[in-house]
C-alpha cells in the first residue's frame, strides 16, 4: 500500500511542477495584453473548476458571475481558459462579424465517446467532413421539399396526441373536472414519435396506448442521459495530464449510452437496407435514414465508413429535434397558463384566422403573428439550451470592446436546460 502512495504523490506533484510554471506564465502574461478580464476565484491548477462542483445549474453560477463582471469575461478550466457572452451586443458579434474564428468544435471526451468520435456533424471540429454533412443536411435532409414531403407525419402524430388525450379524459376524467396530464411528459413522447418517424420511419405508443414500446423508451431515456452526460465537466478535458484517474464513472455511463443508441441505429439501419432491396426503384416515402442511403453512395467521407455516418447523423437530428422541443414547448405553455391575457389573445388570433371548425395547420403558422412573438418571447427569456454549445476560435480576434482573443483557446462543457420551466432568463454562451 505504501508504495503505491508513494507513486501517486510523486505523480501528482510532477503535474504540479509541469503546470504551476505555465499557470504563472499565462497569469503574468495576460497582465500586458488586452485581454478578457478574468473571473476571481480561480484557484492554481484547477482554475473555476470547484465554482461548478456545486449544485447549483451552471447556466445559473454564470449568470451570477455576469452580474458581477459584465457581458464579457474569462475562467478557467484548469488548463483552459474560456470566454463567457451574456449580452446580445457581444454575442449578435461573434455570430457575424467574428462567426468564421469561431466555427470550430473541439474534441472532448463527450465527442470521442458518444459522437461517434466527432461523426455526429452538429458536434464536429470544422473541417472538410463537417462541411460535407452540413450541406448535405441542408440540401437533402432539410429542404423544404423533403420536410414538405413528410409533412402528413407531423399531422398525423400530433392529431393522434390530441386523441389520446380526448380518449384518457372520457375514460379517466370527469366532465367539469378533467384529468390531470403532465405536459412534460406528453410533449416528450409526441416530439419523439415525430422525430423517430421522419428519421427512422418508427414510433411508439405513448399516452393512453395498448402497447408498450421497449426499445422506443430506451430510446428516449437515452437520449436524456446523452444531454445529461454532454453538461458534465470531465476531467481530462480540464487536466489532461491526470486523464489516467477514473473520477465519476461518467466515461462509462458514456460508453453505455452510446452502445444503447447505437443497437438502436443499426437495427433501423439494416431494416432500411433489406427495404431498399425489396424495392430497387425506391418508389414510396423516404425518411431521413432512406435519404442518407442514397446521398451516401455518391459521396466520398475518408474519415468514417459510411454506416456510421448514417447512423451518427440520423441519431444527431433525433436528439437536436427532440428534447430541445419539447423543453421550449413546455416553457410556452407554462408562461401562457400564468398569463391569461396572452393566453386569450393567442386564442382569439386562432378562433379569426383558422377558425374553431379545424385543426391549426403547418400553412397557418405565417399568419399567426401573436403566435409566432409567444414563440419568439419564450426562447428569448427561456431558450431550451442556456449555454450555447461547445467552440473553439481559429484564428485570433479582436471586439469592438478592446478585448483580443487569441487563436486556440480551449473548449469549456456546455448545460443543457432544466428539464422543468425553472432558472434563469439569462442567456448564457460561451466561446474558448
Amino acid at each position: 500500500m505504501m508504495p503505491i502512495l508513494i507513486e501517486l504523490l510523486i505523480i501528482l506533484i510532477s503535474t504540479l511542477a509541469l503546470l504551476l510554471p505555465i499557470s504563472l506564465y499565462r497569469s503574468h502574461k495576460s497582465k500586458d495584453r488586452h485581454d478578457v478580464p478574468e473571473a476571481e476565484g480561480g484557484w492554481p491548477i484547477v482554475g473555476h473548476l470547484p465554482l461548478f462542483f456545486s449544485k447549483d445549474l451552471m447556466h445559473k453560477k454564470l449568470g451570477s458571475m455576469a452580474n458581477k463582471y459584465g457581458p464579457i469575461f474569462a475562467i478557467r478550466f484548469g488548463s483552459h481558459r474560456a470566454i463567457v457572452v451574456s449580452s446580445w451586443e457581444v454575442a449578435k458579434e461573434c455570430f457575424t462579424v467574428h462567426d468564421k474564428a469561431f466555427t470550430d468544435r473541439p474534441m472532448v471526451t463527450a465527442t470521442k465517446l458518444m459522437c461517434y468520435g466527432g461523426a455526429m456533424f452538429g458536434f464536429a471540429p470544422y473541417g472538410e467532413y463537417w462541411r460535407e454533412m452540413r450541406k448535405i443536411a441542408t440540401i437533402e435532409l432539410l429542404s423544404n421539399q423533403q420536410l414538405d414531403s413528410l409533412k402528413h407525419i407531423r399531422a398525423f402524430e400530433v392529431k393522434t396526441a390530441i386523441k389520446d388525450l380526448f380518449k384518457a379524459w372520457v375514460e379517466k376524467g370527469r366532465p367539469r373536472s378533467g384529468v390531470l396530464v403532465e405536459m412534460k411528459s406528453w410533449l416528450g413522447d409526441l416530439m419523439l414519435n415525430i422525430m423517430m418517424k421522419m428519421v427512422g420511419g418508427k414510433r411508439y405508443c405513448g399516452l393512453n396506448a395498448d402497447c408498450d414500446d421497449i426499445e422506443a423508451k430506451r430510446c428516449q431515456s437515452s437520449i436524456r442521459r446523452f444531454f445529461d452526460l454532454f453538461g458534465v465537466i470531465e476531467l481530462e478535458d480540464a487536466i489532461p495530464t491526470l486523464g489516467w484517474l477514473k473520477f465519476g464513472g461518467h466515461k462509462r455511463l458514456m460508453n453505455e449510452t452510446v452502445k444503447e443508441l447505437d443497437v438502436l441505429a443499426q437495427g433501423w439501419l439494416e431494416e432500411h437496407r433489406r427495404k431498399r432491396l425489396s424495392r430497387p426503384g425506391g418508389d414510396g416515402e423516404q425518411d431521413f435514414m432512406d435519404m442518407m442511403l442514397k446521398v451516401i453512395e455518391s459521396v466520398k467521407l475518408s474519415d468514417f465508413d459510411a454506416d456510421t455516418v448514417v447512423k451518427a447523423t440520423c441519431l444527431n437530428m433525433i436528439m437536436a429535434g427532440t428534447d430541445t422541443l419539447r423543453v421550449a414547448l413546455t416553457w410556452a405553455l407554462s408562461l401562457l397558463v400564468n398569463n391569461r391575457y396572452a393566453l386569450k389573445k393567442a386564442q382569439q388570433e386562432l378562433d379569426t384566422l383558422v377558425s374553431k371548425s379545424r385543426h391549426v395547420e403547418e400553412s397557418d403558422a405565417k399568419n399567426l403573428t401573436y403566435l409566432q412573438a409567444i414563440v419568439k418571447e419564450t426562447m428569448r427569456f427561456y431558450p431550451p439550451v442556456p449555454v450555447n454549445g461547445l467552440r473553439s476560435s481559429m484564428e485570433e480576434c479582436t471586439f469592438s470592446a478592446g478585448f483580443r482573443i487569441p487563436a486556440g483557446m480551449s473548449a469549456c462543457g456546455p448545460t443543457r436546460a432544466s428539464s422543468s420551466p425553472r432558472g434563469s432568463s439569462r442567456r448564457m454562451r460561451m466561446w474558448t
